[in-house]
């Protein structure tokens, strides 16, 4: 006996019939224009076939379908325990349909629990696919209700026991409408295999770095941001953010301490939208500025979803108002665009002038992510990048302000290449023309290959570019296996700026491991091997260590590391061409011209976390008012200028030093959203031989207090 569906439409009313009759004419149109809607029972239509059905006639081909169905059903599903214990008896109703394409795939679940609709779920998951339906000879889509009563006919997960209980599929011959068809599901996070970014903030990577750092992985480590895909093979997003849940039952407090604010989920795609906060209030003990606090007031929401299993799409929009500690105010004055802007907020983007003149900057970042296949990802954006396994990069970093991108991944075997193609500014008053800043653009590779289960080796190229002589995009660096130094040679002498790097690691157990990174923007092997310090030889070097469960404690993480970069890396004699976007580096934070020692630590213990850090630094300014020469500190000088050819040292110039330190203490509020609570302490003493208008000698100690939805790094360590 064959159940019939409770979603079945109810008959229509006589009168509603009476003027069906009277317009038949009308609806047997819409009906023919609607067919791949709309399933017609008749003559025309042929039912989908099992391969042990394909003998039978057409008259039998339903029943056939029905038995050879109910039978895997039979055999495949088992009831879950909890159901068996609990004594449960009714009927679950399932809306599935046969694609054109003869696969099975579930509409809709309607069950007593969750268990159930598993259950079932990984029953049509086996089955086979079939030659689809037809209608007047062409394959076409069959929608089917099927209730299924429970725990008759079924075998129970300690039982092999089984009763003769007919029930079966039928058509849905008349869904009411097109609206009403579409279906919302219970909501079940999609963002842990999706094609969407981890966000990239150094704590909440810290969480899957031994994960990922094992050895033996095929894990490809530098290229930063992470897709959740390529996390989640080494780290199960879903069990480690559950077991920090709070059994919460209220709407109120599952949004507060679990969840996504709003969630919405259909058959093939999932969004979810989100109130985001960075909230600082503080005060620093340096006596420079006319200031009772600090703050920060940024308000923004979260975007994001997936269309399918192949696409992927974020936005976030921030509106912020703030004012920093001195020093950090004055570097942001410092770097200030033509046009009158007062400054731009490092990391984040031009300010204006709020009314109790602070900074007023508004940010929006947001992206597509897009895998055809498992070997390729596509991605096009507004936002940053990062190659390293560092705290810092020396080839590409997340320290400037948010650009277009378009980035290509392609993984395959060991190895995994990355193409990125970017957009940056220079907005400095001598390229501004007609009140519009000057655009460049920017192209690099960067080929990661896992040689053994323990080395990695990295191999890095980039080359800037203007719109000289209406160049615009030039199509010679769109190839994505080209060599760019041999195309920078082709396009003139200054037809473009082009740097190359290296990098390695090297595991020696699942935690210890040890990374590196060079960089060569004018390479010269006469300059880099002669002992004459020549101009010419402009390099840097990156080395560090990182060490988990330190001292055999749980999630304690320390890491060292060693950064030095020699003067006139990241410039150029044509300043445009330099290694900047919105007059910050586009690698390290500092520029060029320091050596700088970095240690850091750390912990996390269910929600709480902790991070401790210490900087020391020699850096080497320029002079500014004192004379025009060009030390090599800022990437934003002419190396027409240069005080000599031979004996070039790092901390040339105005030479300072820099100690800081820093402790961030804090709980994580929703690990769905990474809001967290905390507070932050950095230290600061800085000093310099000549006074500096933006870095003069000062110590001082800069307290925050505050709650942030921690999705991108914020360096305050200048």
């Amino acid at each position: 006996m064959f159940l019939k569906s409770a979603i079945f439409p109810q008959p229509k009313s006589s009168k509603f019939m009476s003027i069906k009759k009277a317009i038949s004419i009308i609806l047997f149109l819409l009906v023919i224009a609607s067919v791949r809607a709309q399933l017609i029972n008749g003559n025309f239509e042929k039912y989908p076939v099992f391969d042990s059905c394909e003998q039978v006639s057409d008259a039998a081909l339903k029943e056939c379908f029905n038995q050879t169905l109910i039978s895997k059903i039979k055999a495949d599903f088992v009831i879950p325990q909890d159901i068996i214990d609990s004594s449960y008896s009714g009927d679950m109703v399932v809306l599935f349909e046969v694609t054109r394409e003869g696969e099975f795939k579930i509409i809709n679940v309607t069950a007593v629990s969750e268990a159930l609709r598993e259950a079932l779920m990984r029953v049509f998951e086996k089955l086979p696919k079939i030659k689809p339906a037809t209608y007047n000879g062409r394959p076409t889509y069959m929608q089917f209700s099927m209730p299924i009563p429970v725990p008759e006919g079924f075998q129970s997960e300690s039982s092999n026991e089984e009763d003769n209980v007919s029930y079966g599929a039928t058509p849905v011959e008349d869904l009411e409408s097109e609206y009403d068809a579409i279906k919302t599901f219970p909501f079940k996070n999609r963002e842990y295999d999706s094609q969407l970014y981890v966000p990239f903030s150094h704590q909440t990577y810290s969480r899957f770095d031994q994960e990922m750092n094992a050895v033996g992985t095929n894990a490809h480590t530098s290229s930063k941001p992470f897709l959740y895909t390529e996390v989640n093979n080494y780290y199960d997003f879903k069990q480690k953010r559950e077991t920090l849940y709070k059994d919460k039952s209220s709407w109120f407090g599952r949004k507060l301490w679990n969840e996504h604010m709003v969630t919405l989920q259909g058959d093939d795609y999932w969004f979810t939208l989100d109130p985001a906060a960075d909230l600082q209030l503080g005060f620093e003990t340096a006596d420079n500025e006319d200031q009772s606090f600090t703050y920060n007031n940024t308000r923004a929401v979260i975007f994001q979803g997936g269309l399918g299993s192949k696409l992927n799409f974020y936005t976030v929009f921030y509106e912020s108002q703030g004012s920093f500690a001195g020093y950090y105010n004055r570097l942001a004055r410092s770097i200030a665009p033509d046009g009158g802007n007062p400054a731009i907020v490092p990391g984040r983007g031009i300010a204006a002038e709020a009314a109790d003149g602070n900074f007023d900057y508004p940010v929006a970042e947001a992206y597509l992510s897009y895998s055809p296949s498992k070997y390729f990802n596509f991605q096009f954006g507004h936002g940053k990048n990062f190659i390293g396994d560092g705290y810092r990069s020396l080839l590409l970093s997340d320290n400037a302000s948010p650009y277009p991108f378009f980035k290509m991944s392609t993984k395959f075997w060991k190895f995994k290449y990355t193409n990125t193609w970017m957009s940056l500014r220079d907005v400095r008053s001598d390229v501004t023309e007609n009140g519009s800043f000057r655009t460049k653009f920017m192209a690099n590779h960067y080929l990661s290959f896992n040689a053994t289960k323990r080395l990695n080796l990295g191999f890095f190229e980039n080359v800037i570019w203007t719109n000289d002589n209406d160049r615009g995009f030039d199509l010679n660096y769109l190839n994505p296996i080209i060599f760019y130094r041999a195309i920078e040679f082709s396009t003139g002498s200054r037809g473009g700026n082009a740097l190359i790097g290296l990098s390695a690691k090297y595991k020696f157990s699942d935690r210890f491991n040890a990374y590196a990174q060079v960089i060569i923007d004018e390479f010269s092997t006469g300059a880099v091997f002669s002992s004459n310090k020549s101009f010419q030889n402009k390099q840097g070097v990156q080395l560090g260590v990182k060490y988990y469960d330190a001292f055999n404690i749980e999630n304690l993480q320390l890491q060292l590391e060693y950064n030095q970069v020699r003067p006139y890396v990241y410039s150029n004699n044509e300043i445009v061409l330099n290694y900047g976007h919105n007059n910050q580096s586009m690698a390290h934070l500092w520029g060029a011209n320091f050596r700088e020692f970095i240690a850091i630590a750390r912990y996390q213990n269910d929600r709480w976390y902790g991070t401790a850090k210490a900087i020391y630094g020699k850096r080497g300014f320029e002079l500014g008012a004192i004379d025009d020469v060009y030390y090599g500190g800022s990437i934003y000088g002419n190396d027409e200028n240069i005080p000599s050819e031979f004996g070039i040292e790092i901390g040339q110039g105005n030479t300072a030093n820099t100690l800081i330190g820093n402790i961030e203490l804090g709980y994580i509020v929703n690990p769905s959203t990474n809001f967290k609570l905390y507070t932050n302490v950095l230290y600061r003493n800085h000093t310099i031989d000549q006074f500096d208008p933006v870095n003069f000698e000062e110590s001082t100690v800069w307290v925050n207090f505050g709650i942030r939805t921690d999705i991108f790094n914020w360096y305050y360590d200048y």
